[in-house]
């Protein structure tokens, strides 16, 4: 064991404060585990798809709650009501058979009926999956579902209210993210490994149509049809192939420059398509010629679904429409809140705090909340910041996708986009800053079915970023804690979604700052699948597992020391002096780094974290915790060192 004097007077000088932070309001005294609730943690308007049905847009959300379709009347130019959506997490599909709008839900998988004419909405279907990725209906009118995990397409009548499995279309895939249908036929876009298939309506059978030259791609992520050609769009080189129905053979693959192709459309003699990051719409013409950029509505938005409506072309995004009219070339925005469009709270994806004010991140940027006023605004950022971090009077936010790194500062309007961290990275997991070297480190799970997480080093004084991949073989980065130009990592087993492990346990890892390499590494806790959290004192470094088992990790001993149950599943670890903080999402559990011993100081949260990740920040102040409450964000009050 480590001496217990020399363990308190490093401990002790470790929780003293750092002049990197600023100087928290002061909080009123209050017990520890006091839980005061401060609102809505995160409160937004995300969009997921959307379908017209004569001249009104009906548009599904995601993440809130409730979810719900909103019904915007072009001709009124008004949002004219919602319907709420009673279970699931969101809506990612939709479509519409005559004046009947058909929404699909996801983690939990039910199918919507919703009669425009009459405002009723029925379930019709529920599905043993979890997730309706996206809903077609075929010209006779029956509906068909892209389904996750594994992938397969089923198929709904309406007419008899029956359902039809058609099987899983690639074997060992677990998603069909796009999926469309004509007369005959249903074409499934399938990944994390590219896949086109087409399912014979009649008899079931299927075959891949997918070009050679795009078998080594990730995802065909959105499909359209027309009664000559298909459209898809492939991730993740930013592809677009163009097919003709009759013959696969005769095709072509239009490139842009981006990464995701997220919508496409076939209209009028031209495949119109969205990329990003940038967020630009382009056509190109089905007979032939080069790409057209049309223009940019929302810089690095995500266009949702891609429609046409009288000659014009619609794109739905976040809380708003894009408008583009062929006629003149114009291309316009309708904010749908400022038309009425319910806003409502939504599943936080990460908690932080500055002192004086609580980042709350969630779909399309995150709630700013400031803890002196009482009020929060809305930090627009073209993505999910997953983690945060304030160094001196920047806060740093990892943002989903492509593990972009943002910068903001107090006061102003918008987040700065850094660096991304590239090589295939997708999900940031962490962030940490090293006082040695002044680097900040990000730790990042690759797209889905990639292989290996990075490690992204930026230096706020040359504003470069370097991306190291793979630093610990297989597997993915997760948490991460700076210490004297050290970085230490915890990984999970997982790497890209959709793709199996090939590893079994979790590791420790050791990454020299300097000399930009990998000194060690060990499995902390056998079985562990993920190591979610990590922080560190003088002398040991902590972390805590997906399972919530706490470990120690002498430093000086190079061995686990210690292990200690603290909860039923592991997220953020947070140390102040010789204690640590951690949560399962419904509990706020206190370690004593001294004794090991394990005591929930709150209970009774309930947390709606989205993907239920629990996440948990400690305020500068060491006087405070703040997590969330059912969908409210609340300050926890803790005496800190011990």
């Amino acid at each position: 064991m480590i001496h217990r004097r020399r363990f308190l007077q490093l401990a002790a000088v470790a929780a003293g404060g750092s002049s990197l932070l600023p100087t928290s309001p002061a909080h009123a005294a209050a017990a520890e585990g006091e839980v005061t609730v401060l609102g809505p943690a995160s409160v937004t308007s995300a969009l997921g798809n959307g379908e017209f049905v004569g001249g009104v847009l009906y548009a599904g959300t995601r993440g809130l709650s409730p979810n719900v379709v909103g019904a915007y009347d072009l001709a009124r130019d008004t949002v004219t009501g919602h319907t709420d959506i009673p279970t699931g997490i969101g809506v990612w599909a939709m479509c519409a058979v005559g004046t009947d709008v058909y929404v699909g839900t996801h983690s939990r998988s039910d199918l919507y009926r919703l009669d425009t004419l009459t405002g009723t909405l029925s379930k019709v279907g529920a599905y043993g999956y979890p997730y309706i990725w996206n809903l077609t209906a075929s010209p006779d009118g029956k509906v068909y579902l892209a389904i996750s995990e594994p992938g397969r397409v089923v198929e709904y009548d309406p007419a008899t209210g029956a359902s039809r499995d058609l099987g899983v279309t690639v074997e060992g895939e677990a998603y069909v993210r796009s999926i469309a249908a004509d007369a005959t036929t249903v074409y499934a876009g399938v990944g994390a490994h590219a896949h086109l298939i087409a399912i014979d309506r009649a008899t079931g059978a299927k075959r891949d149509i997918l070009p050679a030259e795009l078998a080594a791609r990730d995802f065909v992520a959105s499909l359209t049809v027309s009664d000559t050609h298909l459209a898809a769009g492939i991730s993740s080189n930013g592809e677009v192939l163009v097919m003709s129905k009759s013959d696969p053979s005769d095709h072509r693959v239009l490139t842009t420059g981006e990464k995701y192709v997220p919508s496409v459309l076939l209209h009028d003699g031209y495949v119109y398509f969205t990329g990003r990051p940038t967020g630009t719409l382009y056509r190109c013409r089905l007979d032939g010629g080069t790409v057209e950029t049309l223009g940019v509505a929302q810089p690095e938005a995500a266009t949702h679904r891609l429609l046409s409506h009288e000659g014009r072309v619609y794109g739905v995004q976040d809380g708003a429409v894009f408008v583009y009219d062929p006629a003149d070339g114009s291309l316009g925005y309708v904010n749908l809140v400022q038309r009425g469009f319910r806003a409502a709270p939504e599943q936080p994806m990460s908690v932080h705090s500055d002192g004086w004010r609580v980042y709350v991140g969630g779909k399309g940027g995150a709630d700013v909340h400031d803890l002196k006023a009482g009020t929060s605004s809305r930090l627009g950022i073209p993505g999910e910041p997953k983690t945060a971090l304030t160094v001196r009077d920047v806060t740093y936010l990892g943002v989903y996708t492509q593990g972009l790194l943002y910068a903001h500062r107090p006061g102003e309007p918008s987040a700065t986009l850094l660096a991304k961290a590239g090589n295939q990275q997708d999900r940031p997991r962490d962030l940490a800053h090293d006082a040695l070297t002044g680097l900040i480190a990000m730790t990042t799970q690759p797209e889905p079915g990639q292989l290996n997480g990075a490690l992204s080093l930026y230096s706020p004084r040359t504003k470069k970023m370097d991306t190291y991949r793979p630093v610990v073989e297989r597997q993915s980065l997760y948490a991460v804690t700076c210490r004297a130009g050290i970085a230490y990592l915890g990984t999970n087993i997982q790497e890209g979604l959709g793709l199996p492990p090939v590893t079994t346990t979790a590791r420790l890892a050791a990454f020299d700052l300097r000399s930009r390499k990998l000194l060690w590494q060990l499995e902390p806790v056998p079985g562990a699948k993920v190591i979610p959290g990590l922080a560190h004192t003088p002398l040991a470094v902590y972390g805590v597992t997906g399972t919530g088992i706490l470990f120690e990790y002498d430093l000086l001993r190079r061995k686990v020391t210690r292990t200690v149950q603290a909860g039923s599943k592991g997220s953020d670890l947070l140390v102040s002096g010789l204690v640590a903080y951690t949560t399962d999402g419904d509990a706020i559990y206190k370690i004593d780094l001294v004794t090991f011993a394990v005591k929930t100081i709150a209970s009774g949260l309930a947390g709606e974290w989205f993907g239920g990740e629990p996440k948990l920040a400690l305020d500068p102040s060491r006087r405070a915790l703040y997590g969330v409450r059912g969908r409210d964000l609340v300050r926890i009050s803790v005496t800190g060192r011990r």
